[in-house]
């Protein structure tokens, strides 16, 4: 089934927003840079897997694409590493006890900056919504109509990534699991502590496909080849009723699922992914002219027709375990999504890369 995205509907869209762009945020994601100090910054991780650059078809054009997925492009990137798996709840921790990084869902909030992004004449959320929190999804009791997320997302006070449910939860034992409600600033703090970046929508992509073929999925053009589930993703009637058949009901610890041929983990599926790139619909277009083939960054500004008035979006990529046939079947290499920069939610994650040329 082909998702087709909605604009946000009645308040949700208010929440959205609350949580998305009211936390103060010191520091710009466009200058890419988060200062941590040289003496706590991580050590070298060997354990990242190399990928040797090439060409690839980048997008698709396929019946079963968004169109933001087109038009497919060939595309050169270099060699690179990247994360074998998402960086989980006991790494994100590491950095958080050197470093005292404190995440944007933990971050007071701020009308005056919150009112930058919503309609002219919007008026103040109650007093009740400005505090800290994040989305949680929260799947309804029966169905509900899959033109208005507010039936299955619920912004609650309190949450962040060592309380991923809300007051009461806790990261502690998920420890392997992918950290989530994390801000694009906050993955840009923890690759930079990390000495590595986030990936460009293309490595991510390259990196994702298990061959150089244009396969549906990492892994081939079937779903669940002989049976068997490869990713973690919903399965059932969605949003009220998951039949956990892949073994997991949110999201997985690391490495539960097959790597890919490259020997990456859940490229596909768990969580989403944060990329470098800022989203627009039309990037594949602007590279269709032969003019970014190598190494495309992306576009110089983001801009969501869907959202006109955020400031700034970027790519995520990969799926999450709320992807489902009936709704949002995005657990495909070449599905992209567009998350505000500022926004932290319950299936949203990342990995790193790290160039060739560094230590």
């Amino acid at each position: 089934m082909r998702f087709v995205r909605t604009p946000f509907v009645g308040s949700l869209a208010v929440l959205m927003m609350v949580g998305a762009c009211a936390q103060n945020s010191e520091n710009s994601a466009d200058s890419e840079t988060v200062a941590t100090p040289e003496s706590a910054r991580a050590p070298f991780d060997s354990s990242m897997v190399l990928i040797e650059g090439g060409w690839f078809v980048m997008g698709s054009e396929e019946a079963f694409a968004e169109e933001h997925e087109g038009p497919a492009v060939r595309i050169e990137v270099s060699s690179f590493y990247i994360d074998p798996t998402e960086v989980t709840n006991a790494q994100y921790a590491r950095f958080v006890e050197a470093t005292g990084y404190v995440t944007l869902a933990e971050r007071p909030l701020d009308w005056e900056t919150l009112k930058k992004e919503l309609p002219e004449g919007a008026p103040r959320p109650a007093d009740s919504l400005l505090v800290p929190g994040a989305l949680v999804f929260t799947p309804p009791t029966q169905a509900v109509p899959l033109d208005n997320i507010s039936g299955w997302w619920r912004w609650v006070p309190g949450t962040h990534w060592k309380a991923p449910e809300g007051p009461g939860s806790t990261w502690k034992g998920r420890e392997d699991h992918p950290v989530v409600h994390i801000a694009y600033e906050d993955a840009l703090a923890y690759a930079q502590w990390a000495g590595k970046r986030l990936p460009t929508e293309a490595e991510w992509e390259y990196a994702s496909r298990g061959s150089a073929e244009q396969a549906r999925y990492s892994w081939g053009d079937e779903i669940t080849p002989e049976g068997r589930y490869l990713a973690n993703f919903f399965q059932g009637d969605f949003p009220h009723r998951n039949t956990v058949a892949d073994g997991f009901e949110c999201t997985a610890p690391a490495r539960s699922f097959p790597p890919n041929q490259r020997g990456i983990y859940d490229m596909i599926g768990n969580v989403w992914e944060w990329t470098s790139d800022f989203y627009r619909p039309d990037t594949k277009t602007l590279y269709a002219d032969g003019t970014h083939c190598h190494n495309p960054k992306g576009p110089s500004a983001s801009f969501d027709p869907n959202d006109p008035y955020a400031s700034e979006k970027r790519v995520i990529k990969g799926g999450s375990f709320l992807c489902s046939e009936q709704y949002c079947s995005n657990y495909r290499p070449t599905s992209r999504m567009a998350s505000s920069f500022d926004s932290g939610q319950s299936h949203l994650g990342f990995r790193c890369v790290r160039d060739l040329a560094q230590p």
